[in-house]
């Protein structure tokens, strides 16, 4: 599979062009594709501009809606609930940043919900916020909804579970925060989706297909009949799987695991910490750079290899790809090109 590579301020006013030519405000519009393409540029196509088609189709459905930016629906000082009335997570998401990061700043602490809450992307992206403000943060995201339902439980064949992310983040002093961003999963759908596009094979010990046998064949997962993503670690991740669905999907309102609902929703759970209230912001961020260095001077196993801290892959590939442009597998250009030619927008000019 060949791939062509665009330059990511171009495929941001295309994916901006494409919401607010299906009804989105153009400020939310260009909200939407910021996020979308700053996954590509950071290294994760799977909650990038892949997504584009599938949003379209969710807002035709009702899924997603254009227009809700979040309510706040319990405020409780350092505590607040957001509604995000099924707007665009990339959206409602920004309001809910926002308001963690204000909320820490006035109490020390801010804990903040949203649920009812379109697609949220990367979720790494939102403590990357944080950190740029001077905050650490944690993050627990469920998809509550049937079409979330992708991970069987340790031991299971069928699927029970979402794959559930979290996300820690950290400034690091002089250079980009450390940033811890997993699935409870092997791999999210997305990247299951991003091999299908390109014609590739899953890792070892990702998904199973319906009968329950290992598989590296992304059809399998999406069948007829469907496999299913197995968790990380075994039994640790299944478990972190089920506590991530209760702390961000029950304990907002908007529901853990549950087939009985269509949808894709979100909800979302998140913890901003001002470390000032505790041992220092300078003490925090330079104790960061220098774990990070004593990890990163460990040998390397595999001769050229070499020893990296969580967050040091997406810097480098916004480094690359700040220079390079942003690399698209022919599979998803053709699918943005129908998008573009449905909507009368013209797609950006390959590199």
């Amino acid at each position: 599979m060949t791939e062509c590579r665009v330059a990511a301020a171009d495929l941001k006013r295309f994916v901006a062009a494409v919401f607010a030519g299906v009804g989105n405000a153009p400020d939310a519009a260009e909200r939407i594709a910021h996020h979308l393409v700053e996954s590509n540029v950071a290294g994760h196509e799977s909650h990038g501009v892949i997504r584009v088609p599938l949003y379209l189709g969710w807002q035709r459905d009702g899924i997603v809606v254009a227009g809700p930016r979040g309510d706040v629906v319990q405020d409780a000082g350092a505590v607040a609930l957001i509604d995000g009335g099924f707007g665009y997570g990339q959206v409602v998401g920004e309001m809910a940043v926002a308001e963690g990061i204000r909320r820490a700043r006035a109490h020390g602490v801010g804990l903040i919900g949203i649920r009812h809450c379109g697609h949220l992307g990367r979720l790494g992206g939102w403590a990357e916020i944080a950190a740029a403000a001077g905050l650490a943060s944690v993050h627990f995201l469920n998809s509550p909804g049937k079409g979330g339902i992708q991970v069987a439980p340790f031991g299971g064949r069928e699927r029970r579970l979402p794959p559930n992310p979290m996300a820690i983040a950290v400034p690091q002093q002089g250079r980009h925060p450390l940033l811890l961003d997993i699935t409870a999963s092997v791999i999210p759908e997305g990247k299951v989706k991003v091999a299908l596009n390109k014609g590739a094979m899953l890792p070892e010990g990702a998904a199973i297909d319906a009968q329950g046998r290992p598989t590296r064949d992304p059809r399998d997962y999406y069948g007829p009949p469907p496999g299913a993503l197995l968790p990380s670690g075994g039994h640790k991740g299944a478990g972190l799987c089920m506590m991530i669905d209760l702390l961000a999907g029950a304990l907002t309102g908007g529901g853990a695991a549950d087939p009985r609902v269509e949808g894709r929703g979100n909800n979302l759970l998140s913890l901003y910490i001002d470390p000032d209230r505790l041992a220092g912001g300078g003490a925090l961020a330079a104790a960061a750079r220098d774990l990070s260095d004593w990890v990163n001077s460990a040998t390397p196993i595999d001769a050229g290899g070499e020893v990296l801290s969580p967050g040091d892959y997406e810097a480098r590939q916004r480094a690359d790809r700040a220079a390079r442009g942003v690399p698209l597998d022919d599979k998803t250009w053709e699918q943005l090109a129908v998008v573009g030619r449905q909507l009368r927008v013209d797609v950006p000019r390959r590199l």
